[in-house]
């Protein structure tokens, strides 16, 4: 791992690989070693770099207030880190809702656009998820939203089966920043960007795990309608996390829409 100032404030990156440029934002749930299994094969023929948001890994904590806001810095460390502007651009979960609002903020900064489970804008009834937990975030630290967290992420039968890969995430979880954390399940709450979605102008494949229940395939389906020309697809078996469940499946489909 290696550190890079942006904005006075150290952001935590890995950088792997050569050929084409693809970053890689990753979920609310997790941090940059969540992309651990899918680095090598997309590594072998691009240089992929991964980064932590703040508050996440060794960045530093920076007071962002909505997922604009995120994608602006996340713009800004682009920059720090010269990537050209033909990079790809892949985010999971909360990584998918920064990727989006840095099409429609910054579009002319990369090239293509792969999001995984996300949507336009969460129904009103699961908003409150989100607000709750920034709550007890506030109250009791990382400690107080652990299982409900990884609850979120995995399917029960991915849980039963992999019982120290949701170890390994609850360690990592535990070591993030309250108050960002907080933050960013504020921001999602708050965030809507049914509007904004057909401005984006990158070539853009909306991927969903079919399981997912925290970002359903029906409204990820929804958001690709929005974006022009945008190309949907499932990800078989796999839940919200499909770095984890699925990284062979979620490799190949990414390569393909890259290579196309």
């Amino acid at each position: 791992m290696a550190l890079v100032t942006v904005g006075g404030a150290p952001v935590d990156y890995d950088q792997r690989g050569a050929g084409p440029d693809l970053l890689l934002i990753h979920s609310l749930l997790t941090e940059l070693t969540v992309f651990d299994l899918v680095m090598p094969a997309l590594a072998a023929t691009r240089r992929v770099t991964r980064l932590n948001l703040p508050g996440f890994g060794a960045s530093a904590p920076v007071p962002l207030d909505s997922v604009a806001e995120y994608a602006g810095h996340v713009a800004r460390v682009m920059d720090a880190l010269e990537l050209p502007r033909d990079t790809a651009v892949f985010g999971n979960g909360y990584g998918a809702f920064v990727a989006l609002e840095l099409a429609i903020r910054h579009g002319e900064r990369f090239g293509t656009l792969i999001v995984a489970d996300t949507l336009a804008a969460f129904p009103e009834p699961a908003r409150a998820p989100f607000r709750a937990m920034a709550e007890r975030v506030r109250a009791g630290g990382m400690a107080a939203v652990l299982d409900t967290a990884i609850g979120r992420m995995f399917p029960p039968a991915f849980t039963a089966r992999h019982p120290e890969v949701i170890a390994e995430r609850k360690s990592a979880l535990a070591a993030v920043d309250p108050q960002c954390f907080a933050r960013a399940c504020l921001a999602l709450a708050a965030l809507d960007l049914t509007a904004q979605a057909p401005d984006i102008r990158n070539p853009t494949l909306v991927l969903c795990g079919a399981l997912d229940q925290t970002t359903p395939p029906a409204l990820a389906r929804e958001l690709a309608k929005l974006i022009p020309d945008a190309r949907y697809e499932e990800i078989a078996e796999s839940g919200h996390c499909p770095m984890l469940e699925q990284p062979a499946l979620l490799t190949d489909k990414v390569q393909r829409f890259l290579e196309r």
